[in-house]
């Protein structure tokens, strides 16, 4: 039975892990050994890290999926995945980081900012980063979240509340996502102080102003620990 819970919907400390059971991504893990499935979006094997200050995204709808793709010795392998997906998202201080090992150079951090601006701050959405049709392949979320008509339990597949609404991912193979698996999908989400690790990002359009790329040697400048 679905549960529903209306108007907003406050959690402390949200943290998020919805993915497929143990056995699918098993079977999943099998196929891309035997190259039985070929996967739209290959990912890398390495997990980034991304920190904001708030997150504030329209038609949030989040499922279990598996990201399929490589080590970085080139071994495939498949990642359990909450999938979060936003028609359009509003982001104040972004940061995202990725450290990768170097031979003889050691640990390299790959450190970007956007939307930090006292002005995106203040709430000047055109200094914000701003994306559309926004997927997120999410390993571990920890943040504060505000829910605005929330519904949970919601078949995957059944995730759209309207014609064209916000889904499934377009575009991904069909079985890394079991449709009458759970599912959740809100009007409005806001996230502050949002700890994320994930495996990937898409989206239609992706603005970001005040981008600042920079490489550091070591961890130091990862944007959290942990």
């Amino acid at each position: 039975m679905k549960s529903q819970v209306r108007g907003g919907t406050r959690w402390k400390r949200f943290a998020v892990v919805m993915v497929p059971s143990v056995a699918a991504t098993a079977a999943i893990g099998v196929g891309l050994a035997q190259g039985a499935l070929a996967a739209s979006f290959s990912i890398s094997g390495q997990e980034f890290k991304v920190s904001t200050d708030s997150l504030v995204g329209e038609e949030f709808v989040q499922y279990g999926s598996v990201a399929q793709g490589s080590t970085l010795e080139g071994k495939p392998f498949a990642a359990p995945v909450a999938v979060s997906g936003f028609d359009n998202a509003r982001i104040t201080n972004m940061c995202q980081s990725v450290v990768t090992p170097v031979p003889g150079l050691g640990d390299i951090t790959l450190r970007l900012t956007a939307g930090d601006s006292d002005a995106a701050k203040a709430g000047n959405t055109d200094k914000q980063v701003y994306a559309e049709e926004l997927y997120l392949d999410v390993s571990d979320l920890k943040a504060d979240a505000q829910f605005t008509n929330i519904d949970i339990g919601v078949a995957a597949g059944a995730l759209p509340k309207k014609e064209g609404g916000q889904g499934i991912q377009p575009g991904v193979d069909p079985r890394s996502v079991n449709k009458n698996g759970f599912a959740q999908r809100a009007d409005k989400v806001t996230l502050t102080k949002v700890r994320q690790k994930a495996w990937a990002t898409t989206a239609a359009t992706f603005r970001l102003p005040d981008l600042s790329l920079s490489l550091h040697r070591g961890t130091d400048k990862e944007c959290f620990k942990g």
